[in-house]
């Protein structure tokens, strides 16, 4: 008498996530350094806490860092740590933490550190498996070098992450924010939205070329930041919609 095939059950967990909320991550891009990612993360990241998420920020690499406590601290990554309100050790989102203020890979080589992508990788899985919500920043422009032939752009089409770009208000935006557009779709990747930020000095002409960055970059305007007495992630929040970003906290995606 043959035996019969065992019935197998469906798997409960398989079945549940069928019903969970779609998880909220993106990567902050700029068109140059010291140009608002950090602050456009971090209001991106009290808005997520707002809406009832586990949101953490994550910053892979950053250079710049000091010494307090017995730990290396850099201000980007404070920050962001700051704006979240799931905490995870510096090894996960800060991989690579390094004490020149330059370019990762000039700053990797002086303090003999390889950059290496596959760490980054694995804390990204590792905040993923405890967040709601991750908000991965990068370092500099959209194509700082990591090492000989790796670079940030690399990282974020390894995440394959939409993009969030922030356009540093001044004489030369328009020509920076487009080519960055065009670096970032070239990757495949997705330009989910960017935010215009006012820096520290005034433009002129700034509303026109927000205007001809609006009509030219194929992504929402999520707002644009003016200059705060105070940047905070909580005031730089109250001039940013990000609602129309994919599977932001309460958003029906399509």
């Amino acid at each position: 008498m043959a035996l019969e095939d065992p019935v197998i059950a469906p798997e409960p967990q398989a079945a549940a996530a069928v019903d969970m909320p779609p998880r909220f991550a993106c990567f902050v891009a700029g068109t140059d350094t010291e140009i608002g990612k950090t602050l456009t993360s971090s209001a991106m990241l009290y808005s997520l806490v707002k809406h009832g998420a586990r949101a953490c920020g994550m910053k892979p690499v950053a250079a710049g860092a000091v010494m307090k406590n017995g730990q290396l601290h850099n201000d980007d990554a404070d920050q962001l740590i700051e704006a979240s309100n799931v905490h995870l050790p510096q090894s996960l989102t800060t991989p690579f933490m390094l004490k020149e203020p330059a370019a990762p890979h000039i700053a990797a080589a002086l303090e003999g550190v390889a950059i290496d992508p596959v760490p980054i990788l694995a804390a990204y899985v590792e905040i993923a498996a405890a967040t709601d919500a991750i908000v991965v920043e990068g370092v500099g422009g959209f194509r700082v070098p990591l090492t000989e032939d790796f670079d940030t752009a690399d990282l974020a089409g390894q995440l394959a992450l939409p993009v969030v770009l922030v356009v540093g208000l001044r004489l030369g935006c328009i020509n920076h924010a487009l080519l960055t557009v065009e670096a970032i779709e070239s990757r495949g990747l997705r330009l989910a939205g960017w935010v215009a930020n006012t820096l520290e000095f005034e433009m002129t002409f700034a509303d026109e070329n927000i205007a001809a960055l609006a009509a030219r970059i194929p992504a929402p305007l999520l707002g644009r930041i003016p200059r705060l007495a105070k940047p905070t992630a909580a005031a730089a929040a109250e001039y940013l919609d990000f609602t129309s970003l994919p599977n932001w906290p309460g958003r029906r995606n399509k």
